[in-house]
C-alpha cells in the first residue's frame, strides 16, 4: 500500500485546507517544488498534486508549476487534479511527465469524458471522488450532487479507471480520523483499487487503512498530518510495505 502525501497548489504556494473548503486555508510553503523534493527525498514513491485555484475555476491555473515539478523529478510517480475537464488538459499533463490524471467534477457532469479519457490514456487516468455525507460533490466541492459515492463507484466498474481516490470532505484536513465504514463501502461498491483521503492523523490511521487492504483499498493520501509532522512518511511507508 502507498503512503501518498498531498501537494495543494492555491495561488502558488504550498497550502492545506479544512473540509475543503478555500477560504480556511494553511500555508506551508512558497516553494512547492521544493517541498516536492522533500517528500521524495523522505521516500514517497507517488505525490498527490492538486490545482485548488484550477478545481475553483474550472481549468488549470498552475499548469506551469506542476510541468516543473513533474520534469524536475521525472522518476516519481505524479498523479495531479483539479481543473481537467478537457482530453487536451489531460495530454499536455501526461506530456510533460505527469503519470496519472485524476478526473473530478466531469465524473459526475459529463460521464463519457471518462470512458473517452480511459480509451485514449489507458492506465493513465484515476477519479477522484469527493463525497459529503455520502453525497459526491462537484465544482470544487461548492456543489453537492444527488449521487451517492457508491453509486459513481459502481458505475466507473466498466471503465477502465486505474483508480479511485475517496474523500470524505468532513473529515478533510481535520485530523481527526478516517471514515472507515465510508472508505469500506466504497472499496466493496467496486472492483476499482480505492486511495483513500481525508482524516489521516497518525500512524493508527495508517495501520487502520493497511488492514483495509483486503476490500482494495491500495494506497491513502496523507496530508496536514505530515505537514504538521503528526506522521512521518518514512515510518507509514515502511509500516505498509510489511
Amino acid at each position: 500500500m502507498l503512503v501518498i502525501p498531498s501537494l495543494n497548489l492555491k495561488g502558488g504556494q504550498c497550502v492545506q485546507l479544512r473540509q475543503g473548503r478555500m477560504d480556511d486555508s494553511k500555508v506551508f510553503s512558497n516553494d512547492p517544488v521544493d517541498v516536492a523534493g522533500r517528500w521524495f527525498d523522505a521516500g514517497a514513491r507517488r505525490l498527490h498534486l492538486v490545482d485548488l485555484d484550477g478545481a475553483y475555476t474550472g481549468d488549470p491555473v498552475h499548469a506551469a508549476l506542476i510541468q516543473e515539478i513533474a520534469q524536475r523529478f521525472p522518476n516519481f510517480s505524479i498523479q495531479v487534479g483539479g481543473g481537467i475537464r478537457t482530453l487536451e488538459t489531460i495530454e499536455r499533463y501526461l506530456g510533460v511527465g505527469v503519470n496519472y490524471a485524476m478526473i473530478g467534477s466531469k465524473a459526475i457532469t459529463d460521464p463519457e469524458f471518462v470512458s473517452d479519457a480511459c480509451k485514449e490514456f489507458g492506465g493513465s487516468i484515476i477519479v477522484a471522488i469527493d463525497a459529503m455525507n455520502g453525497k459526491v460533490a462537484t465544482a470544487g466541492r461548492r456543489e453537492v450532487s444527488g449521487i451517492e459515492a457508491t453509486e459513481l463507484a459502481q458505475r466507473l466498474d466498466e471503465e477502465a479507471v486505474s483508480a479511485i481516490v475517496y474523500t470524505d470532505i468532513a473529515r478533510d484536513g481535520m485530523m481527526q480520523g478516517m471514515n472507515v465504514n465510508a472508505v469500506v463501502r466504497l472499496a466493496q461498491a467496486s472492483s476499482i483499487p480505492v486511495i483513500a483521503a481525508g482524516g489521516i492523523a497518525n500512524m493508527d490511521d495508517v495501520r487502520t487503512m493497511k488492514e483495509l487492504a483486503v476490500t482494495g483499498v491500495c494506497g491513502v493520501v496523507a496530508g496536514r498530518a505530515v505537514y504538521e509532522k503528526a506522521l512521518d512518511i518514512v515510518e507509514a511507508q515502511r509500516h505498509c510495505d510489511h
